[in-house]
């Protein structure tokens, strides 16, 4: 493979302020879903709006247009699996948290389990060799981050006093699933040769699941009623193009695990002012703030070495 042309303080610093629109978008989808009462809604509505954009922009890029030819050839021939097009699964359940759980426990602790599952799974996927770099074998240092991303979840978990802070567990969860969505989708950006044709795969396939979901939510409990006025609710799925077209150009330069580390740099920031402001739950806690702290402290201590790849394999 050809080396990527971002260097990897570049790479990082991207990734670290599209960290902060994860943030941004887990406030906002959050709060719509305060607003409509229905999460499943939120979800599909947040990740449709970003799928309309997607196919804008593909309609408007040759590039883009080339990128998803030259994927169809690529998963035709069979070089690229088609098990790497579902990428957009991690993102669909992650937006799907965003309404559903963030509300409950607020944005701050929510961040701090999204950070630790983050984490985790990028160093078992870098050193499993599944990323588009290549296998990159943990330092002595990420696996003191990655320890240390624990131990913010227990701080905030432990001192929160937030009502259902247990449900910080599925954060934690869906967290390896967002790093598995950066790894997926940066195999099909280099198969494509096109963040757009990626990031529009991605969106077609979390749309598709999390329409089949909030059609079944609306069956069961009818259609949302107080939507609301702001602009600025609507503004989720366009934020998510942006982290997920970001994730699927810069993951080959910093790996999996770097990516995700970088990029969750931004979200404690991020999240803890939105928390201290503009609460989703009860507002900060001395709990949230340590564990933030510390998830940030992980961050760092995982990034400080320079990076040392295994050979592929």
């Amino acid at each position: 493979m050809p080396h990527s042309k971002f260097p990897i303080w570049a790479a990082l610093l991207g990734s670290g302020l599209a960290g902060v629109l994860v943030a941004v978008q887990s406030r906002i989808n959050g709060g719509l879903s305060q607003e409509l009462g229905n999460g499943y809604v939120t979800a599909a509505a947040s990740f449709g709006s970003g799928l309309i954009v997607m196919c804008v922009a593909v309609l408007a890029t040759r590039r883009g247009r080339t990128g998803l030819t030259r994927l169809r050839g690529e998963v035709r021939s069979g070089s690229l699996p088609v098990w790497t097009l579902f990428g957009g699964a991690g993102g669909a359940f992650f937006v799907l948290a965003q309404g559903l759980i963030a509300p409950t426990m607020g944005l701050a602790l929510f961040t701090v389990g999204i950070v630790a599952g983050q984490v985790l799974g990028g160093l078992v996927l870098d050193r499993a060799g599944l990323g588009p770099g290549g296998r990159i074998d943990p330092t002595p240092m990420r696996v003191t981050g990655t320890v240390l991303a624990i131990v913010a979840v227990a701080l905030s978990v432990g001192f929160s006093g937030v009502h259902g802070a247990w449900l910080i567990v599925f954060p934690v969860i869906i967290g390896v699933c967002v790093s598995a969505q950066s790894m997926v989708n940066g195999l099909v950006r280099a198969a494509a040769q096109s963040a757009v044709a990626s990031t529009f795969v991605n969106f077609v396939v979390g749309t598709a699941i999390l329409a089949i979901i909030a059609a079944v939510s609306v069956a069961m409990n009818g259609w949302p009623t107080n939507w609301p006025s702001a602009p600025y609710f609507y503004l989720g799925g366009i934020i998510g193009t942006l982290f997920i077209a970001v994730a699927a150009m810069l993951v080959r330069t910093a790996g999996v695990l770097l990516l995700s580390m970088s990029n969750v740099a931004g979200q404690p920031l991020a999240s803890v002012a939105f928390e201290a402001g503009a609460p989703l739950a009860g507002g900060l806690t001395q709990g949230m703030i340590a564990g933030s702290a510390v998830a940030l402290l992980a961050v760092v201590v995982a990034a400080l070495p320079s990076r040392r790849r295994g050979l592929p394999h």
